[in-house]
């Protein structure tokens, strides 16, 4: 069993477990348990009625936050030559070709997001093992394989997300930070909602939403009325 600090297990008891929070209700609440010296990160966590072990149960996506994520995001783009002037029009943060590929391989990994144009894709297969399990492997499906890199380096800069559910059929989604208004935060937790909606699998049958929670990167988890969340549009 996980022990827990004194400030943690303090914060614990102002949450009632209870009971099925409204949206914004458990955002104040987030917010106002907010106690370290630092910006915390807005988490959900959401249960759905899936089982990745099963291709058509698979879920990973992209959604645009309406009020971005609060962080800087690194872009590093590979390419070749004739569209690199694209990529550097558009601010990405690492660009390059061969050169890039072969620094990657010697262990660069100083950025949050890989996108590349679809010429490229041969060479970058080889990094797979590297990239893979750092989740930055460029793929179609998550809008990071592209040959409209001003367009695709501008949305994930303004809060573009990839979102994919684990092993266990759970999605763990950052949605902003603490310092943004509950309203912000509200705003970003509907585009989710509408984006899992939209996204649901072939194979999803019965029920698809079974728990959500929200927390901050040092608080405690707080449950949200499902229903409330998706039958509520600002």
């Amino acid at each position: 069993m996980t022990k827990h600090s004194r400030r943690f297990n303090s914060l614990l008891k102002q949450v009632d477990k209870n009971k099925l929070y409204t949206p914004l209700e458990a955002l104040c609440l987030m917010k106002d348990l907010s106690n370290v010296n630092f910006i915390e990160t807005a988490e959900v966590h959401i249960a759905l009625g899936l089982d990745p072990k099963y291709a058509d149960q698979q879920l990973k996506a992209t959604v645009m936050l309406p009020r971005g994520t609060g962080k800087t995001i690194r872009v590093a783009v590979i390419t070749t030559n004739n569209q690199i002037q694209q990529a550097e029009s558009a601010g990405a943060d690492v660009i390059g070709g061969e050169d890039l590929i072969n620094e990657i391989k010697k262990g660069r990994l100083d950025f949050d997001k890989l996108i590349a144009t679809p010429d490229v894709m041969i060479s970058i297969a080889k990094l797979g093992k590297i990239l893979g399990p750092k989740g930055l492997m460029p793929s179609p499906k998550a809008g990071t394989v592209t040959n409209d890199l001003v367009k695709t380096i501008q949305e994930f800069k303004a809060g573009k997300l990839e979102y994919k559910i684990d092993r266990s059929g759970i999605l763990h989604i950052p949605f902003g930070k603490l310092n943004f208004t509950p309203e912000y935060l509200y705003s970003n937790l509907i585009a989710l909602q509408k984006s899992i909606d939209k996204n649901r699998p072939q194979g999803s049958k019965g029920k698809y939403w079974k728990s959500i929670y929200i927390t901050s990167t040092m608080g405690p988890a707080i449950p949200l009325d499902i229903n409330l969340l998706r039958e509520s549009y600002l």
